[in-house]
């Protein structure tokens, strides 16, 4: 049986080996979305698999050589996991020195037998219940571990089976909530790196701990997973375009409206005809 890893080892591979593909993209995306400001109390959610446990210790690390003052709680819900899982995480937890806040739901039996779209009201609810216990907690923000694989995967599914461009945001205003944000500080992160980071720490996470999940396995039916297609997919590109990542990143950065059918802003559709014959006469003039 090998070894865990002590917390200062953890510690040390994020300083270390992994400054460069994990802690500074981590800073980076903090300083260039502007996600953490002064006087800040952040409810950094962890779901226990890989990416939020990961993201608890950066904001550890973040916090020891923070510029400004701000304060994190770690906030688990526990969604009706089973006795072995919510071990897990607690394990996890212990050995890597986060001090957890855990609350329990039933969002597991209210959505186990839902046919259409469990994925997304399950979704919707967890988020719902981590706002208000964070707000509980006095916090303004709750931080999500999105990372950057998740970010282009949702541009492509938005595409290809929504027909519309839009992308994950980096931080996001709460509208059922006031005064609360989201916040994804892993946003610049490469999925392949937290899985590395994960490896060489020979760390075991929660891989996904839902009913319906572990249906959906037995059945064979992940195979028909729409984000699995779009991994799929990414993964063929790549090997005739090494770029094709970040490519797919940078056009929801770079979007030329003067060349765009149409787009929506707060609802409203603005189409290219609206003001056609101006441009036209603006030109000429």
């Amino acid at each position: 049986m090998e070894e865990k890893k002590s917390n200062e080892d953890i510690e040390k591979s994020i300083r270390k080996k992994f400054h460069k593909t994990i802690w500074s993209r981590f800073v980076k995306a903090i300083k260039e979305y502007q996600l953490i400001q002064e006087g800040d109390k952040i409810a950094v959610c962890i779901s226990g698999g890989k990416d939020s446990m990961l993201m608890a210790k950066l904001f550890q690390e973040l916090q020891r050589h923070r510029g400004i003052p701000f304060e994190v709680k770690f906030l688990v819900m526990d969604p009706g996991y089973k006795e072995e899982n919510r071990q897990l995480i607690e394990s996890n937890a212990a050995q890597m020195n986060i001090p957890l806040n855990i609350f329990e739901t039933n969002i597991f039996n209210a959505v186990v037998n839902i046919e259409k779209s469990p994925c997304y009201l399950c979704a919707r609810m967890r988020r719902g219940h981590l706002y208000k216990n964070a707000q509980d907690l006095g916090c303004n923000k709750i931080a999500l571990g999105h990372h950057f694989d998740d970010v282009i995967e949702t541009i492509l599914m938005g595409m290809l089976y929504g027909g519309q461009v839009q992308t994950m945001m980096p931080k996001l205003h709460s509208t059922n909530f006031p005064g609360m944000e989201l916040i994804r500080p892993l946003y610049l992160i490469r999925e392949a790196d937290i899985l590395h980071w994960r490896d060489y720490n020979k760390l075991k996470f929660l891989q996904c701990a839902c009913r319906f999940t572990e249906k959906a396995a037995s059945e064979d039916l992940s195979t028909t997973s729409k984000r699995l297609e779009i991994k799929r997919l990414i993964q063929q590109l790549r090997a005739t375009n090494p770029y094709i990542e970040s490519n797919i990143f940078r056009s929801v950065e770079n979007v030329t409206l003067d060349t765009v059918i149409a787009y929506k802003k707060k609802g409203v559709t603005h189409h290219f005809l609206d003001n056609y014959d101006d441009c036209q006469a603006a030109e000429e003039e």
